[in-house]
């Protein structure tokens, strides 16, 4: 007895069955209906739409009144819908939705100066409406030698931009981008191949692998049909069927094995027909209704499904639900976890349970969440972990005004700012976007609020660390660190689940007005320790090193030792001059000119390279002075002053006589003339 294996994607795909039922829903309502060119390549559907009343018509003008025109799936050109609009006819369009996406990249392409090349067939419906909405150059290719064709007409484009029609082969369209691609670099190519296409050309070629037959069923005019039978020719013996007249028994002698696909345009009635047939002549008791139960079964809001990621886009990822519709999932209804990317987060090939958020019957779309799922899951671990007390690892996803939000698998945890880190007051948005460990220390399962805790999980490794550390610990032993957290008075290091902290003091030899800096909240540093305290668990570090202190250097040299260095500050007593790296000396105002200075500012500025004197070095105060003056020359300027003075007091002394006579002498020619 033969086993037969229908196809899961076997039958109407959405857009063919949305065409159907547009048509069968406005014949319900009692209106008249016409459709431009056939709705389906079915001629039994086709017969039963016009025994109700459906009429084919060629083109709008041959609309009757009061009648809707079904737009079929393949679509029409713009030309089209602009006569129906003059018209008057009243559209419902049941374009597909692949094909309308297609309407709207050649049409923007054109507009921008590429040139369209369509991978597909001239004469079909839906390449034909594609052409109708180019707005620019274009070329059709089917073969290799059109596309060649193509791509010569395409030079002097300012891009190339490729499209394929929704039915086309998969690896005639791969084949196409390659060839393309050897000759182009401004080749855009955009994969429009329709997603139901996609997976019924590799069901076809993974049931063919696996049969000693193919019964590929479909109308003789169906472009997707017979592309399903190429696909299938190439791993096992194929036959295409149009009806369950054409099964006989001698296609299936001597076959254990059948695979049974159906191109779009199959109705499951035919399908049906078709597999009564077969497994009549194979004695097979196939059960068509329960083969289909789990495809046909509606799709409804809320509800839960099981489904395989097929494709993973910059936008969304498409999923297999084993329906007749497709599942896409939003690319920000992946995961709640930040740090996760859609690629990691999902696999193309595995299989998931998502949450179905909106239905789009008539699209055959249904909208999935895959994050909404992971936060039910994530929650109930929330809550037996508070139960627990188990340690979670949790994602920091923002920073709000009173403390953290983390992502536990979806589920969202507070963390107040007085538990998001060991101490009190310390920064704590250092910690977005990081992993950290939290436990939960408080849940409300009404309201779904939980809050979390750091700071427990760190005072807890911390005590453990401490103590082994404190075990251990000597002044002077130098430790590596890493920089944790910075304050305005110093620097925390984690030395292993024990923090120390460098006093802004320690930090550098040089004066410093933030430990910013110096230090950045993940530099890896060497420390040693200056001073513990087990009993309160306190450890004072130190970073700068005896051996870089600058004042050491000056050391090296001897006073009257000559300097040429700038000025970098002014003050009323003097100028300070550094004449070593992070090392200043003073220039007092007596050192600056023989001749008495009020301001220093009138004879230098900062900046100014001036030639100084070693004079002193205090070594208890950390002071050195400086001189502007030669060695001698103010001990000179000070014995001419003094020469000076002398010789002055000592003119003054010869003139006192005759300055004591004069008032005698002219005493007497007074008391002559009087």
């Amino acid at each position: 007895m033969a086993v037969i294996r229908l196809a899961e994607t076997a039958g109407f795909c959405f857009g063919v069955d949305r065409a159907v039922k547009m048509c069968e829903k406005y014949l319900d309502e009692g209106r008249k209906v016409s459709t431009l060119g056939p709705i389906i390549h079915n001629d039994r559907v086709v017969s039963e739409l016009a025994e109700r009343g459906c009429s084919i018509v060629e083109s709008p003008e041959e609309v009757e009144d009061g009648t809707v025109l079904v737009i079929r799936s393949h679509g029409v050109g713009e030309d089209v819908y602009r006569r129906c609009s003059e018209l008057g006819i009243e559209i419902a369009d049941a374009t597909c939705p692949f094909v309308a996406k297609t309407h709207r990249i050649v049409d923007e392409a054109g507009k921008s100066g590429k040139f369209v090349i369509i991978a597909g067939d001239r004469d079909h419906p839906e390449v034909e409406g594609i052409i109708g909405h180019c707005s620019g150059r274009y070329a059709v290719a089917g073969s290799g030698d059109e596309l060649q064709e193509a791509l010569k007409e395409a030079e002097g484009s300012d891009g190339i931009v490729m499209v394929a029609q929704t039915t086309f082969s998969l690896e005639k369209y791969r084949i196409f981008t390659e060839t393309a691609k050897k000759n182009y670099t401004s080749l855009t190519v955009l994969d429009t191949i329709c997603n139901a296409t996609h997976r019924r050309q590799e069901e076809a070629a993974e049931l063919a692998l696996n049969s000693d037959l193919c019964v590929v069923i479909g109308g003789y005019n169906s472009s997707n049909t017979q592309k399903l039978k190429e696909v299938c020719e190439q791993y096992a013996p194929t036959v295409r069927v149009e009806n369950a007249n054409e099964i006989t028994r001698e296609m299936l002698l001597g076959k254990e094995r059948i695979g049974v696909t159906a191109g779009a345009s199959a109705p499951y009635p035919l399908i049906k027909e078709v597999l009564a047939k077969m497994s009549e002549i194979t004695n097979n008791e196939f059960n068509f209704e329960t083969e289909l139960e789990e495809s046909l079964k509606p799709v409804h809001r809320g509800q839960r499904v099981e489904g395989t990621v097929i494709e993973i886009r910059p936008t969304e990822v498409v999923v297999d639900i084993g329906r007749k519709h497709t599942g896409f999932v939003p690319s920000d209804e992946v995961t709640e976890d930040a740090s996760v990317s859609v690629e990691d987060a999902l696999k193309v090939g595995e299989r998931y349970t998502f949450l179905v958020t909106k239905v789009q019957d008539l699209e055959g779309v249904v909208t999935l969440s895959r994050k909404r799922v992971e936060n039910e899951t994530g929650m109930k671990e929330v809550l037996a972990a508070f139960e627990s007390g188990e340690v979670l690892d949790a994602y920091i996803t923002e920073v709000v005004s009173k403390g953290l939000v983390a992502n536990y698998k979806g589920a969202r945890v507070f963390i107040p700012g007085s538990q998001a880190t060991l101490r009190r007051g310390e920064p704590f948005d250092q910690l977005l976007h990081t992993h950290q460990n939290i436990r939960i220390i408080e849940a409300d399962r009404e309201r779904r609020r939980v809050i979390g805790s750091i700071r427990s999980v760190l005072e807890e490794e911390n005590s453990k660390k401490k103590e082994e550390f404190f075990q251990t610990v000597e002044v002077g032993k130098v430790y590596q660190g890493k920089v944790k957290s910075l304050t305005n008075y110093g620097a925390f290091i984690d030395l292993g689940g024990v923090d120390g902290m460098v006093h802004v003091s320690e930090m550098s030899w040089k004066r410093i007005h933030n430990p910013s800096e110096v230090f950045s909240v993940g530099d890896e540093v060497e420390v040693f320790v200056k001073d513990f305290d087990a009993e309160k668990g306190r450890i004072s570090l130190g970073y700068r090193r005896e051996e870089d202190n600058p004042w050491n250097l000056i050391h090296t040299y001897e006073i009257g030792s000559e300097f040429t260095a700038p000025v970098v500050s002014i003050t009323k007593f003097g100028v300070f001059v550094r004449i070593l790296p992070e090392l200043d000396g003073l220039v007092h105002l007596s050192e600056m000119s023989v001749e008495h200075v009020v301001d220093p500012a009138n004879l230098v500025k900062v900046g100014d390279e001036v030639k100084v004197r070693l004079i002193g070095i205090d070594d208890e105060r950390k002071r050195i002075s400086l001189s502007m003056l030669a060695e001698g020359e103010k001990e000179a300027a000070r014995e001419a002053a003094r020469a000076a003075k002398a010789a002055q007091q000592a003119e003054e002394a010869s003139a006192e006589p005759e300055t004591a006579e004069a008032p005698a002498e002219e005493s007497a020619e007074a008391s002559e003339e009087e």
